[in-house]
């Protein structure tokens, strides 16, 4: 009795396997369809829970990124610095984790024979579209492989006209002895050089080690009429009264100018710097596809005009300029008439003659 039972739960069991077995064979060529499948087509890029920018210093309207966070669902946690050495210097170090960088033009052409910049994938950034065209495939970018333009100006003086009834034309104010005190320097070694260099009759771009000499001695003259060195204050020391003469980035002056009256900008007859801030990723960013949305909200028209009416420095954005009022699109100080460019240069990367300029710098501030 007890050997039938065996026998029939025996046959049941050999059954079951049997079928299992078919069953599995069955399936097999489904699971490996699926793979098949899951292979072919990748899963959709998800957005993060949080965004790290590094930028410069009031250098973005805060409403704007909230208006981001709100509509993607990300935390943007925002650093700045002052210069675009401290940047290089951050990322060449390898800690901060940020995924989108704001680096100058010369610095970008750096960057990327460093390898530090990773290449945007231009498909999640549709609203490069709107840039126009002067301001795409730039000689430090071919291609924009890894940057989009942000905002352009010029560097020039601000001028308190309340304590200062001279007419301001030239850098030469910068150096008079009438204004001791009242006077700061961007603290910027690139943008500093370039002011003695254009005085001197030189570009800002020479790598010439003896015009570079003459050009730290004639900082050294001025350095006891200076107030400070200062990139990040320009728009209070001139407000308040402390500065009477700021060298300083053209919006940073409009901001200043937008709450006091007497605040004007110039552009000095021999000619400033112009450049180009751009939207970079850096290559251990985690948060890429994250930081290329970002990017793309940036060019809306509608941001990027909120964003020069913030931050008073010309954008890029053909598609913006329709909707900002006359007074921002007519202002030479925002968007400069090629004339008043005439004498004015790009920063280019200096190669070797870097360390000649750091050394030379470190020079000038520690006298």
């Amino acid at each position: 009795m007890t050997r039938k039972i065996y026998e029939r739960r025996a046959a049941r069991s050999g059954k079951t396997l049997l079928l299992l077995l078919l069953l599995a064979v069955a399936l097999l060529p489904l699971a490996s369809c699926g793979r098949r499948e899951q292979t072919g087509q990748p899963e959709a890029p998800t957005l993060g829970k949080t965004l790290n920018v590094y930028n410069w210093f009031n250098y973005i309207d805060k409403e704007v990124i909230r208006d981001f966070e709100r509509e993607f669902g990300v935390k943007v946690n925002y650093d700045t610095y002052a210069s675009n050495e401290e940047l290089l210097a951050k990322l060449m170090t390898g800690v901060g984790g940020y995924d989108v960088i704001v680096p100058s033009d010369y610095m970008v052409e750096i960057m990327i024979k460093e390898g530090l910049l990773a290449p945007l994938d231009l498909n999640n950034i549709p609203n490069l579209k709107n840039i126009d065209e002067r301001f795409l495939d730039l000689p430090f970018d071919p291609g924009n492989l890894y940057t989009v333009p942000y905002m352009w100006g010029t560097v020039g003086i601000g001028v308190n006209t309340r304590y200062i009834q001279e007419d301001v034309s030239s850098w030469r104010a910068l150096f008079d002895p009438s204004y001791q005190g009242r006077i700061t320097m961007l603290n910027d070694k690139r943008e500093t050089f370039g002011v003695a260099l254009k005085l001197l009759g030189h570009s800002i771009n020479t790598t010439d080690p003896e015009i570079l000499e003459e050009a730290k001695e004639k900082l050294l003259a001025q350095k006891p009429l200076l107030k400070a060195y200062d990139s990040e204050n320009i728009k209070h020391l001139l407000v308040s009264g402390e500065a009477w003469l700021v060298h300083a980035w053209s919006g940073d002056v409009l901001m200043a100018a937008a709450e006091n009256p007497d605040i004007v900008y110039v552009l000095p007859k021999e000619g400033g710097v112009v450049w180009a801030d751009n939207l970079a990723i850096p290559k251990e960013a985690p948060n890429k596809y994250t930081a290329e949305v970002f990017i793309n909200y940036l060019l809306r028209p509608e941001v990027s005009a909120r964003l020069t009416r913030y931050i008073q420095y010309g954008n890029p954005n053909r598609e913006a300029w329709p909707l900002l009022e006359a007074e921002f699109r007519e202002n030479p100080a925002i968007f400069p008439t090629e004339e008043s460019l005439a004498n004015s240069e790009w920063l280019r990367t200096i190669g070797e003659a870097t360390t000649l300029y750091d050394r030379l710098w470190t020079e000038v501030k520690g006298r």
